[in-house]
């Protein structure tokens, strides 16, 4: 499965033009989809912190497609109704946030399990310098029942963990809501996901982005809806770190592949000149084909990981990398031709040596294992050589929209 990516006329918001008005600083937006028991509450709580501070504000009802009143309820309270045609968390998000009129952003959802009078202190962070500002629920405080124990104890902190680990992130809670950010900072990070990988992509790409990241206290309340949330934990919880794998070829393929190649070139390198007995257990020249299996799986899971992060760059869905284009100058398609080539060379060379010794005993039978220690490494070269080659072909292509 692929992680569902959006183009610019997938997200249609029906904006109704507003008459001129005071330059507005802060909007609130909130997603909604039949969220009439608790929106008008929701709305209520961001105008009174919008009041309480003085701050020349907006809240904004990102509507999905509701049939229950929340946009009778929202209009009646003085909301701004923007209505969302493509379906998707991402997308109302989108789509409200295209719509706002403010320099900074506050989203929260309109559950009422987030605190809108908590406003103000996002505000302060991001006139403060920060470009995002996360909501934290376990420094803030989560109400009894308001968030699953598998979710609160195991979920969310072990997928943080990840998070962080993969992207080296600075963000204590990856799946709060409630959260911040500059206008022109969102419209940089160019988020393409549309469903409830939205939230995780804006914190990848604002940390891959190196934008400036803050963090406040914030709670968690049981949401006041009588229905079940939409969230579905082992569901939600798998498209988390699918995403993370899918953003992070380097976990996904490059560390993989290189403890692949290291383990099959170790124990290559020891079977090569004769079987090894470890505790009355000996290994031969059928490890060795695993061995050499490692190292063509290393290698194919290296190159996908350079396939990948090229592909994702020239797509938008990752930033540029000065490493790898620094690399570029100098591996280049030629360079990669000559390395494939002195491979397959080699491949050769070693297979010429294996048919003499096979001559000089007249073609007859052989001695298996000293003979597959010559086989083996020589079809190992010839098939690493012919995929460097094609690799680099492949590699040159990727690298044509780039350039």
């Amino acid at each position: 499965m692929t992680v569902a990516l959006r183009s610019e006329l997938e997200v249609q918001a029906l904006v109704v033009p507003l008459p001129h008005a005071a330059e507005v600083e802060l909007s609130v937006v909130m997603p909604c989809l039949n969220e009439a028991e608790t929106v008008g509450t929701c709305i209520q709580k961001a105008q009174q912190a919008i009041e309480a501070a003085d701050i020349a504000g907006e809240v904004i009802i990102a509507d999905n497609g509701s049939t229950d009143g929340s946009v009778e309820i929202a209009e009646a309270l003085g909301a701004r109704v923007v209505h969302i045609k493509a379906k998707g968390y991402g997308n109302a998000l989108m789509g409200g946030i295209a719509a706002a009129r403010g320099h900074y952003i506050v989203m929260g959802d309109a559950d009422d399990s987030y605190d809108f009078l908590h406003v103000p202190r996002f505000l302060d962070q991001l006139r403060s310098g920060a470009d995002l500002v996360m909501g934290n629920r376990f420094r803030g405080g989560i109400q009894k029942r308001a968030m699953p124990a598998l979710h609160q104890y195991f979920g969310n902190p072990a997928l943080t963990r990840i998070g962080r680990m993969f992207f080296g992130s600075p963000v204590g809670d990856f799946y709060c809501g409630l959260r911040a950010f500059r206008k022109d900072a969102f419209q940089r990070m160019g988020l393409r996901t549309t469903g409830m990988e939205f939230a995780t992509e804006m914190v990848v790409k604002a940390t891959l982005l190196n934008l400036k990241i803050a963090e406040v206290p914030t709670t968690l309340s049981p949401d006041g809806r009588s229905r079940a949330p939409h969230l579905r934990t082992w569901r939600d919880g798998w498209r988390t770190l699918r995403f993370f794998l899918l953003y992070s070829p380097r976990w996904l393929f490059l560390h993989p592949g290189l403890a692949l190649m290291f383990i099959g070139t170790a124990l290559g390198i020891w079977l090569i000149p004769a079987p090894r007995t470890i505790a009355n257990v000996t290994l031969d020249v059928h490890t060795l084909v695993y061995a050499a299996a490692f190292v063509l799986l290393g290698f194919q899971s290296i190159a996908f990981a350079v396939f990948t992060k090229l592909f994702a760059i020239s797509e938008g869905l990752l930033p540029p990398d000065p490493l790898l284009d620094r690399l570029f100058r100098y591996i280049t398609l030629e360079v990669g031709l000559f390395a494939g080539a002195v491979m397959i060379l080699c491949g050769l060379a070693t297979s010429m040596y294996a048919v003499g010794f096979w001559e000089a005993r007249h073609f007859g039978a052989l001695d298996y294992p000293h003979t597959m220690r010559i086989v083996i490494p020589a079809a190992l070269f010839l098939i690493l050589g012919a995929q460097t080659v094609f690799s680099s072909f492949f590699l040159s292509v990727l690298g044509l929209r780039r350039r």
